[in-house]
């Protein structure tokens, strides 16, 4: 039977769809822009801002993820790809909205950048629902639970993003800053990043190795994500909620998660070592990713880590995946694909081997000299791949001469935009000439804010980029309102002033800081350029402490007795800096800053060949250090100043004996140790005889008022305390008198701390048989002669002994009566 009259209805033939090899090189040629703008923002900025690293991050690395979880989950699920359009559109929303981001934050547009924000959390909220939906009709697979590591991931960026979005709208108040800050960076590395990686590797490290995948792979997969979320989920909501014990197991369930996910990694290494370019850089990548969780998990802050993150993981894995993958996807048959490896592939050993040598230079103290060529040595290496891969795109896609005069314009654009942007600031006044908006760059480094003045025309739109170059945390506050949170060092933030009329000051918040020097000022070029210095109340002084008053309601002696040496080689002790409140002067209560929660802080006693291993623990807002006298060392690394929630550990050997001074070193040393932040460490001379009675007495300056305040750091710098105290107090052993009995050895130990004036120790009615300055004896007992004064320097130490002769009061005073009729005396109360 044959039909007639039925003809099928003929329409035109469907759009060939666009070459899967000319998608990825147009994605790909995205992200190596956003990595040639990285380069240029480094050279023309110097060391990492916020620009620079959100030109890597949220430019070059958050286009690859968006691209490659894409193509890896379609090639696992097994679905084709996504229609051609929805790609296209994802791709220039997503990088409108980064553009967005960048220029809001640099010109000081807080809607402009949260706008931008929500575009790029959007975009990815997008992006994973597409690959949820797309999930749900997939055949489904050992290799599907992969997936559910690139739709956490992206949440994770969900929540970055919008606590990125919330701080750069500035509605966020300054107390909450730190809190965010800190949990914007752990989700944003240890989520879109870190999840995206762990997804990732579970598959693509076997196939660049050549090998099978070990068996047991989706299991672990299925596992280890289990953790993984909840953990980083514990890790953000403790620091928002200022809970470091919560942030302490977050990371530690985290990094636990991580090391079972990297179980399969491992495994497979065991079968085939790492033998091609791609696969020695994602094993290095590998290996600085964890030693990231371990120093992470330890301190709960990515802060000092800023290299390690960005190149030692992200940037070696984002280079080695592209190094194996261009060539793949690329096409053109296996011929092609040799050729296409061997040019992107070129002298990858010496740029390997670079990149890794430079890390450490980054991370660890080293001369400065050192760490600006490892920085160049990883710019080179970066610039080098940029170029080797844009040579292997065009080696398989010619562009048109419209995409190769955009691409000219784009790179253009970024070297003119970095010129505008690199320039340092000399300390003289920079001036803007005209109204309109102006950005000048801010830095904040050696207790100064550079440049210290700036002029501009009235009405001028101020944008002011600031950045912290010192090794501690500082900030910038201006008086018409506007402040940056504080910043670590390295980080970046942007203020804005809405129209410069008349005259702004700003300074440093960090207590102490604005004192020290860290002030700036805005004025008009017309306005006058005096300006009225603030005059101060006089200050109290001593005489206007009642020494004789009661003790304040609770106050309790600093125990002065100080026991032997204890027999243990080895001395370990967690020492805390903290803030209290306490007891200064007959009456008078105030905050000190303190080791150990005691000033002086804890006393150490031991003898030569001892070994001391002191855990620093900052418990306070602010950065501190310490600084051990009776150690010999290098101090950049055990001297450095840790920030708060951080630890360091100090080890080292008592060689020499004495009566040693600790204090903290952190700049400006003068206010902290005033403040506070010093202490005694004893290491007996050889066969030191017995004494009935042992004390120590770390002598002091008090000066009254709000620590770091203006009208205290005055009086520190024209040497002008309000008391002199023993063991933190002024005339506190008037009140609670050291004992002894008739007869007794008395031996004393005197450490004085300053910070600006020594002591003239002395006790009146008794001569002293045994004086013992500075690791050596002026007078042993049994000698002729006798002494009546130890005086030792600021920073000096030593040890007297007397014998009591009756039963009595012995006063005991610093001898310059300044001092000692102002606090620097007690009573040594003899009984029969």
């Amino acid at each position: 039977m044959t039909s007639i009259g039925v003809r099928p209805k003929l329409g035109p033939p469907p759009a060939p769809r666009r070459s899967r090899s000319v998608w990825h090189a147009v994605a790909n040629g995205v992200v190596l822009v956003w990595l040639t703008l990285t380069v240029a923002a480094a050279v023309f900025q110097g060391e990492p801002r916020w620009l620079l690293i959100h030109l890597f991050l949220l430019g070059a690395v958050t286009n690859a993820i968006v691209t490659w979880t894409e193509h890896f989950a379609s090639a696992l699920l097994r679905v084709p790809a996504p229609p051609d359009w929805w790609p296209m559109a994802r791709l220039g929303v997503l990088n409108a909205a980064i553009v967005a981001v960048l220029a809001g934050v640099s010109e000081g547009f807080a809607a402009l950048a949260a706008g931008g924000a929500a575009g790029v959390v959007g975009v990815v909220a997008a992006h994973i629902t597409v690959l949820a939906v797309r999930g749900r009709g997939a055949l489904g697979g050992r290799f599907t639970p992969v997936v559910a590591w690139y739709l956490w991931a992206g949440a994770a960026l969900i929540t970055g993003g919008t606590l990125g979005g919330l701080m750069a709208s500035g509605r966020v108040p300054s107390g909450w800053h730190e809190r965010m800050h800190a949990a914007h960076a752990q989700v944003n590395i240890l989520g879109w990043v870190g999840l995206a990686v762990l997804g990732t590797l579970f598959t693509l490290w076997p196939t660049v190795l050549r090998t099978r995948m070990v068996d047991g792979t989706g299991r672990i997969a299925r596992w280890s994500l289990r953790f993984a979320v909840p953990g980083l989920g514990l890790a953000v909501g403790g620091l928002l909620a200022g809970l470091r014990w919560v942030v302490a197991a977050g990371l530690l369930v985290y990094a636990g998660a991580a090391a079972l996910a990297l179980v399969p990694f491992v495994r497979t290494l065991r079968q085939r070592r790492p033998h091609t370019p791609a696969s020695w850089m994602l094993a290095a990548s590998t290996g600085w990713f964890a030693v990231v969780l371990v120093v992470d998990a330890a301190r709960q802050s990515l802060s000092g880590l800023l290299a390690l993150v960005l190149v030692g993981f992200v940037g070696q894995t984002l280079l080695g995946a592209l190094t194996f993958l261009l060539p793949v996807v690329l096409g053109g048959g296996p011929a092609a694909l040799k050729a296409n490896a061997a040019v992107i592939e070129r002298v990858w050993p010496v740029r390997v081997a670079a990149i890794n040598v430079a890390v450490p230079l980054l991370v660890l103290p080293v001369p400065e000299w050192a760490s600006r060529t490892a920085w160049i040595v990883v710019l080179a290496a970066l610039a080098a791949f940029v170029l080797l891969a844009v040579a292997t795109i065009l080696r398989a896609h010619r562009p048109s001469a419209v995409v190769a005069g955009v691409s000219a314009g784009v790179l253009l654009t970024a070297l003119a935009v970095g010129v505008t942007v690199g320039g340092g600031h000399s300390a003289s006044p920079q001036t803007v000439a005209a109204s309109g908006t102006r950005a000048v760059d801010v830095s904040l480094v050696g207790m100064r804010i550079r440049p210290g003045t700036i002029e501009a025309a009235p009405g001028t739109r101020l944008v002011l980029r600031v950045t912290n170059k010192d090794a501690m945390q500082h900030d910038l506050r201006l008086e018409s309102g506007q402040a940056t949170p504080m910043l670590d060092p390295g980080e970046s933030a942007t203020l804005t002033v809405p129209s410069v009329n008349g005259t702004i000051d700003g300074w440093c918040t960090v207590p102490g800081h604005r004192a020290a020097g860290m002030t700036m000022r805005i004025r008009t070029t017309h306005a006058d350029t005096t300006h009225a210095h603030t005059t101060h109340a006089p200050s109290m002084g001593a005489g206007q402490l009642d020494l004789t008053a009661h003790p304040s309601p609770g106050w309790k002696p600093y125990d002065a007795a100080v026991k032997p040496a204890p027999g243990a080689k080895e001395h370990r002790l967690e020492l805390h800096a903290t803030d209290r409140v306490l007891g200064v002067a007959p009456g008078v209560r105030q905050t000190m800053w303190t080791f150990g929660g005691t000033v002086p802080g804890p006393v150490l006693r031991g003898r030569i060949g001892d070994v001391f291993t002191i855990t620093l623990v900052n418990d306070t807002t602010m950065g501190h250090g310490i600084d051990f006298h009776a150690g010999s060392l290098a101090p950049d690394v055990p001297m450095r100043t840790i920030q708060p929630g951080q630890r360091l550990t100090y080890r080292f050997r008592a060689e020499h004996a004495g009566a040693w001074l600790y204090h903290c070193s952190t700049m400006p040393m003068l206010q902290h140790i005033a403040n506070g932040m010093y202490g005694a460490v004893i290491i007996d001379p050889p066969n030191l005889p017995h004494a009935d009675r042992e004390y120590v007495l770390v002598q002091g300056e008090l000066y009254l008022g709000t620590p770091g305040s203006s009208a205290q750091v005055a009086k520190m710098r024209d040497g002008r305390p309000d008391a002199w105290m023993f063991n933190g107090s002024a005339a506190g052993y008037d009140h609670a008198p050291l004992t002894a009995r008739a007869g007794d050895r008395v031996r004393i130990w005197v450490v004085d701390a300053g910070p600006s004036s020594g002591t003239a120790f002395h006790i009146v009615g008794a001569q002293f048989d045994t004086v013992y300055k500075e690791g050596a004896y002026l007078l042993r007992k049994g000698d002729p002669g006798g002494a009546q004064v130890l005086d030792l320097a600021s920073g000096q130490g030593g040890f007297v002994e007397t014998v009591v002769p009756e039963a009595g009061h012995y006063p005991f005073v610093d001898h310059d009566m300044r001092h000692g009729e102002s606090g620097a005396h007690g009573i040594l109360h003899v009984t029969k």
